[in-house]
């Protein structure tokens, strides 16, 4: 079976759920996860993203692999998660109802 992930980062193939395209595609699967799936996604991808950053950066985006663009989605999505993980302590925004995120313009990748 093929790597999700460029080599180096098989460990985080049990969070390959978490590499999703797109920012509205990222959110909802955020307000869908519970604090505890949250955080434990947080917590393993938060002490890998120094090497992932330094992988990701040697590749122009035109240039990423399939295993390189879902690792960079897998970024996108802590991005997306750690204000949730680290203030809010739930998946949706405070007194917000039933908000939602719809991105308009997105990057290619």
């Amino acid at each position: 079976m093929a790597n999700v992930f460029p080599a180096e980062f098989a460990d985080l193939e049990p969070y390959a759920a978490w590499a999703v395209q797109g920012e509205t595609a990222r959110y909802e699967k955020r307000v869908a996860s519970t604090m505890e799936e949250l955080q434990e996604f947080y917590d393993v991808a938060f002490t890998r993203i120094d090497e992932a950053l330094e992988y990701l950066e040697r590749f122009e985006v035109s240039a990423l692999s399939e295993e390189g663009k879902r690792l960079l989605w897998l970024y996108c999505a802590l991005t997306t998660v750690a204000f949730p993980v680290e203030a809010w302590r739930q998946p949706r925004v405070p007194d917000s109802g039933p908000s939602s995120i719809n991105a308009v313009v997105e990057p290619p990748v």
